[in-house]
């Protein structure tokens, strides 16, 4: 398979980027190593106890001071004996229950959960669900009601780059703290520790750094259009590319996490690469858009609808090109320039057991095929 193949509800993406997810492993500043990952997946609706929106912009001031008190610190430990392996994440209150949302990753293995509120009072943690796919948990603590502030969710489809964008969170272990920034790019594709990728993600220039992950990302009424989950980084601290889950996933996996405490991502089961110029010009396409299916799984809802994979391959000027395969020109309608727009449209709008139609072309000639989406394998 070309090196550029991606797997799509779920596959690594075509453009790997090496991320150090923003959880402080506590030990010795000169030994302070954060996790190194290679990074990446129905309709949502309101959900949790939303507190009233703002429906104006707020100085940076009255955010942090609206938003403080319904951020905690997540100390977790991942020892029976609490020897030093244990780490240090970021939540925020998601209802009047006692949820609290924050990364997977922050929780992974933690054999005992702490988490902190502003005031200083700190309650034992239980893990509620977790969901490794999108890097997205809820545990829940038995808090003090007046403690539990829930912050209101915004839509992170309404975000645009260059929009100003806040960052609450415990960067290495300082708590309480807030960074400031824009949003630099929206709809990157996130690689992550699963194998599969995470998409639709915001990517910031607001100081993000270990400790920061599970905390909100705020824009500016105050409202989380994202939760804090990786940097790009070679040397574990910040240098000026974060990356936010957005809210637009949030509302729909945690009230799921919190019903059943897993949730069940579609998937289609293919694999395969983007079209560019230069495959375009080989297969004699007039655009280089839309995205070649290189290989089917077995008995994956693409091998059960017939969808076919590339059988042989090309090679021109010493590059072998893969020919054969049907081509993805639109998903329910929805133009498919690169695999991105088929993974964003899997997560936003699609869950296992729903249909999909896919527009493809074959043969020259463009045909649609409708696919019952299954569950998304390990």
């Amino acid at each position: 398979m070309d090196k550029s193949s991606v797997f799509v509800g779920g596959a690594i993406g075509a453009v790997i980027v090496i991320v150090a997810f923003s959880i402080l492993f506590v030990s010795s500043p000169e030994s302070i190593k954060p996790e190194i990952v290679v990074s990446n997946g129905h309709t949502s609706s309101t959900v949790g106890e939303i507190t009233p929106l703002y429906s104006k912009s707020l100085s940076l001031i009255e955010i942090f001071e609206k938003s403080e008190s319904g951020v905690v610190r997540v100390n977790v430990q991942r020892s029976e004996t609490g020897n030093g392996d244990g780490g240090i994440g970021s939540g925020f209150v998601f209802d009047k229950k006692g949820h609290i949302a924050t990364n997977a990753h922050v929780v992974d293995d933690a054999k005992k959960i702490v988490v902190t509120f502003l005031d200083g009072r700190s309650y034992n943690a239980e893990i509620i669900g977790t969901d490794e796919y999108t890097d997205i948990a809820v545990i829940k603590v038995n808090a003090d009601l007046k403690l539990l502030h829930p912050l209101p969710l915004g839509d992170s489809s309404n975000l645009k780059v260059g929009e100003q964008i806040a960052a609450i969170g415990n960067p290495f272990g300082l708590s309480g703290s807030m960074t400031s920034g824009i949003v630099s790019q929206l709809g990157r594709l996130l690689p992550s520790g699963s194998g599969y990728s995470i998409p639709d993600v915001i990517q910031t220039d607001a100081a993000i750094n270990p400790g920061n992950s599970g905390g909100p990302l705020l824009n500016m009424r105050g409202e989380v259009v994202g939760m804090n989950t990786a940097i790009q980084s070679t040397t574990g601290e910040f240098t000026g590319v974060g990356f936010a889950i957005p809210s637009k996933t949030i509302v729909k996996i945690v009230p799921t996490l919190i019903e059943k405490g897993e949730y069940k991502h579609p998937w289609i089961g293919i694999s395969g690469r983007d079209i560019d110029p230069d495959l375009a010009k080989v297969l004699g396409l007039k655009d280089a858009v839309g995205f070649l299916i290189i290989t089917v799984v077995e008995n994956s809802p693409a091998s059960k609808a017939g969808l076919i994979g590339s059988e042989k391959t090309i090679q021109v000027q010493g590059v072998n090109y893969p020919m054969g395969g049907d081509i993805i020109l639109s998903v329910d309608e929805i133009e498919v320039r690169k695999i991105d727009d088929i993974l964003v449209h899997l997560q936003r709008a699609k869950s296992v057991g729903d249909e999909m139609i896919l527009k493809i072309l074959r043969d020259n000639r463009t045909t649609n095929i409708t696919i019952i989406l299954q569950e998304r394998p390990n």
